[in-house]
């Protein structure tokens, strides 16, 4: 198939003009509609770009689709950058992203500003009250899917339960990831000799991270800090966009205590019943810090490292995807990052389900995720309609 990136710089002006306006179109038009999570913005992007328009064949998107796995950031919005690069080079990049992330970052601001404004209101409070432990089931299916696709092996479940008892312990997140991402590719190595005995080292080199002081120390929110933070948070997350709690939880509520469980679970079901990507609950977050502007930079901040990676990495994504030494390490940072993903959901799980009627909807929300194919937004949507409702009887 031919290169559409070369393709597009041999267009002429007008054309490369037109190309750009339709990317703008059409992921202005997703960023506004994709609701339900990454595995629904994918399924659409895919109907859309592959089905409809047919600006590049199935295999070519499974293999961009692929390629985001291999580095940090939200899958369905570094495939959207993937996609405008592929047709517009470094201008649909730059337009494919903003274009999509833009729409939900506005639509989560003006929650943010309701949510400041209204949130303390009996009404709302009682629709947050039926929307936690609902977002709470939404989670558990995300890591229940994490973990079946992360955990390969012994090795990588040794080292993802290795990963949770460090991180109640209060082992720094990033080391862990780092940690655990350089034990899988020693043990990987090492198997090569000792296969036998090569799952027995993932503990021996993981409690090393206990020792190690926490990579970044925010002292305080200034709106640079909020932005570095969130730029932190955009450089190091793998795995699933509710992997983005664990690190939430543990700068702005542990490390900081300026948060409560609460505001968090109260962003992330924001993040869930609008559109667009999943971390414009940074959005929400850097609102309640530092009001519009934080809310912006924050927003910069955790979707910058995706449009750099991916311009960067897009040309040499086939030799990263072969090499076994690359892959292992990956292998390691995904089992961490559900080991990040197990702990932070048992602690909000914690603060969301509080007594029978919360425990009863947070357990039918996890029989329904799980038996039938409904948009997680509806299933929020849902519950915010029962805690009204509760709040009545």
């Amino acid at each position: 198939m031919k290169n559409n990136k070369h393709e597009f710089y041999r267009l002429s002006k007008e054309d490369q003009k037109n190309r750009l306006k339709e990317i703008a179109a059409v992921f202005f038009k997703l960023g506004t509609t994709a609701f339900g999570g990454p595995a629904a913005h994918i399924a659409m992007m895919d109907d859309e770009i592959v089905k409809k328009r047919k600006w590049l064949e199935k295999d070519k998107f499974l293999d961009l689709l692929g390629a985001t796995n291999l580095i940090p950031g939200p899958n369905s919005t570094e495939l959207a950058i993937h996609l405008g690069y592929e047709r517009g080079g470094w201008l649909g990049l730059i337009l494919a992203g903003t274009c999509f992330i833009v729409p939900a970052m506005l639509i989560v601001l003006a929650f943010a500003i309701m949510y400041v404004q209204y949130g303390s209101l009996p009404e709302v409070s009682n629709v947050l009250y039926g929307i936690k432990p609902v977002i709470i089931a939404i989670v558990l299916q995300a890591l229940i899917r994490l973990g079946q696709s992360a955990i390969k092996n012994k090795t990588l479940g040794a080292i993802g339960i290795a990963v949770i008892v460090l991180s109640f312990l209060g082992m720094n997140e990033i080391f862990l990831l780092a940690i655990a991402g350089i034990s899988m590719m020693l043990i990987s190595n090492v198997k090569k000799f000792r296969n036998d005995k090569a799952i027995s080292i993932a503990p021996i080199l993981l409690p090393f991270g206990a020792f190690a002081p926490n990579l970044i120390q925010v002292k305080s929110m200034s709106i640079v800090s909020v932005f570095l933070t969130f730029l932190k948070i955009g450089s190091v997350l793998y795995g699933s966009g509710y992997v983005l709690l664990a690190f939430l939880e543990a700068d702005f509520v542990e490390r900081l205590g300026i948060l409560t469980s609460q505001q968090i679970l109260d962003a992330v079901a924001v993040g869930q019943f609008t559109p667009g990507p999943v971390f414009t609950t940074a959005t929400f977050i850097g609102y309640l810090i530092q009001g519009i502007p934080g809310g912006i930079l924050a927003t910069i901040g955790i979707f910058l490292p995706a449009f750099v990676l991916v311009g960067l990495l897009n040309p040499i994504v086939p030799k990263l995807r072969s090499s076994k030494l690359i892959a292992s390490v990956l292998d390691g940072v995904n089992v961490a990052s559900w080991g990040l993903m197990a702990v932070v959901s048992w602690k909000l799980a914690v603060s969301a389900v509080v007594d029978i009627p919360t425990a009863l909807l947070a357990l039918v929300s996890l029989v329904v995720v799980f038996k039938f194919k409904i948009n997680s937004a509806w299933l929020v949507l849902s519950g915010g309609i029962i805690g009204f409702l509760l709040s009545l009887i």
